[in-house]
């Protein structure tokens, strides 16, 4: 494998990682907020801020080697979506991104996730 022209490369992309990593906690305290204003029976404007909060994190966890971080909030972006076209199921869903928030603030590195509904 032919060296990177940069010789810090590697040193590089780990403060990034680094940086993500230390942004996990208010990136997690965000959609925690948002999850909090939506309350029991959230509108559009309430889950779109949900939805930008969880696509945030979608879009970067896994360019800083949080693969699962990044697919899960995938996975619930997804989800609030569908709210947000008026599936059914809101109080399911708030549990589950609950369980997320909590869960990435404890580990967010892990190649486990918990099952989920």
């Amino acid at each position: 494998m032919a060296a990177p022209l940069d010789p810090n490369y590697r040193a590089r992309l780990q403060a990034l990682s680094d940086m993500f990593a230390a942004s996990i906690p208010a990136r997690m305290a965000e959609i925690a907020e948002a999850l909090a204003a939506a309350g029991g029976a959230p509108d559009g404007p309430r889950l779109d801020r949900l939805q930008q909060a969880l696509h945030t994190v979608a879009g970067s966890a896994g360019s800083f080697g949080f693969t699962l971080l990044g697919e899960q909030a995938r996975r619930l972006e997804q989800a609030v979506r569908g709210q947000m076209a008026g599936e059914a199921g809101w109080a399911a869903l708030s549990a589950q991104i609950h369980a997320y928030v909590e869960w990435a603030l404890r580990d967010p590195h892990s190649a486990n996730y918990p099952a989920h509904d």
